[in-house]
């Protein structure tokens, strides 16, 4: 039993950095092409990501059934966690209990975002030309806009400082020097990703979304 749990717990570190760690990166490029490239950028992303290979193949495997067992061998992780003040530093235990939180954050969160925006594309609600338009209507309303900016720092701190623990328990970090110095790097990637993520957000509410959603509704 020990060693099933062992084995499922590597399993859902590596997941969580290998894929789902490299799609919240790819999904901050894509959503900041917004604020970089305005409608026309982000469309191009989303395009160039739609005309990929094997897309749905990806998508499965790649993001929805590995954030299924992360997500939900994670709840129930978080639901058997105890803080360990005797072995761990009061610092770490703190980041310990963050990332259990922002796990539970985290989960909720894709799955309602993956669901008014992904699923609703292959329900037919949506094309993927009116995304842009779609996140305006859904960012322009504060308490929205709230939500997301909770939504994506909690899932940038978890990926973030889970990276951290990824590279301890995989023994890559190795003694309290290269693991100071990792913690430093993990939470730079934090802030950074965040911040590019925060300005994603502010850029969809721009009058350049909120005029195609208006274009959009003339001619139909």
């Amino acid at each position: 039993m020990k060693g099933t749990s062992f084995y499922s717990r590597k399993l859902h570190s590596l997941l969580g950095i290998i894929p789902l760690g490299l799609f919240i990166l790819e999904h901050m490029l894509t959503n900041y092409s917004a604020f970089e490239g305005g409608k026309e950028g982000f469309n191009s992303s989303v395009k160039f990501l739609n005309d990929l290979p094997l897309v749905i193949f990806l998508e499965i495997f790649g993001i929805f059934l590995p954030l299924l067992y992360h997500g939900v061998y994670g709840l129930y992780i978080a639901y058997q966690a105890r803080n360990n003040v005797s072995n761990y530093s009061y610092g770490r235990n703190i980041m310990f209990m963050l990332q259990r939180v922002t796990g539970v954050i985290t989960f909720v969160f894709v799955v309602w975002h993956l669901y008014t925006t992904r699923f609703q594309v292959t329900l037919g609600n949506l094309t993927h030309e009116e995304l842009g338009q779609h996140m305006n209507e859904i960012l322009s309303q504060p308490i929205y806009f709230i939500i997301y900016v909770i939504g994506v720092v909690a899932a940038v701190f978890h990926f973030s400082n889970g990276l951290w623990s990824f590279l301890v328990s995989w023994g890559i970090t190795v003694g309290p020097r290269a693991q100071r110095v990792s913690s430093y790097i993990c939470m730079g990637l934090f802030v950074l990703v965040s911040l590019l993520f925060i300005l994603s957000l502010v850029a969809f509410t721009g009058s350049e979304f909120e005029a195609a959603g208006l274009v959009n509704l003339i001619n139909g």
